[in-house]
């Protein structure tokens, strides 16, 4: 099947027809993107827009990557697949986690069309506890100790605005994690169409 014909048949998924605001699958791919942005799930201005990351949370991730919109936006080269399609509806403390059947039904047949992948982030403890596995530690430790100039995985902290106390308890992520993944990410793109 053509990448083309997968994504319009994950566009066309209806498997959660209860979501408080129905289903509306929001991803972007193409077979030459280079970076991949693995997210958690569509907030209710996502859902609306249908355009991934289009919110506060997709300003401060486009600034932690250097990347303008028409760049992070061009999806011959950035791939944006979150953990959970859909928006998953609102809980107690926020929104609810992504729902746990998109990846396993949808991540391995969208990987398998992305032949050109140099380098994956894994934005948020959803992402990186499918693709990393669990982490018994801090997002913090793992965040921290991870080989940023050679992994092809890279974990992230969600940008979003409930994180600013993580991200003031944790100045090095911005003064050094940052700088690093942006680095690796112009390195990726360099060579991108």
């Amino acid at each position: 099947m053509a990448l083309r014909d997968l994504l319009a048949e994950v566009r066309g998924c209806r498997f959660c027809a209860d979501l408080p605001l129905g289903p509306r699958p929001v991803l972007r791919a193409s077979v030459t993107a280079k970076l991949l942005i693995v997210g958690q799930a569509p907030g209710t201005r996502v859902h609306a827009s249908g355009i991934p990351w289009d919110d506060p949370s997709g300003d401060r991730l486009r600034a932690w990557l250097g990347l303008d919109r028409a760049t992070f936006y061009d999806e011959t080269r950035v791939a944006i697949m979150p953990m959970g399609f859909c928006y998953p509806g609102r809980g107690h403390a926020g929104d609810l986690p992504p729902r746990p059947e998109c990846a396993p039904r949808w991540h391995g047949r969208i990987l398998a069309q992305l032949p050109a992948l140099e380098l994956i982030l894994l934005v948020g403890r959803y992402a990186q506890n499918y693709y990393l596995g669990p982490h018994r530690g801090s997002l913090a430790a793992r965040i921290h100790d991870w080989p940023v100039m050679e992994a092809r995985q890279l974990p992230l902290v969600h940008p979003s605005p409930r994180n600013r106390r993580w991200l003031k308890t944790n100045a090095w992520f911005e003064a050094e994690t940052v700088p690093a993944v942006r680095r690796r990410v112009v390195e990726c793109l360099a060579n991108a169409h």
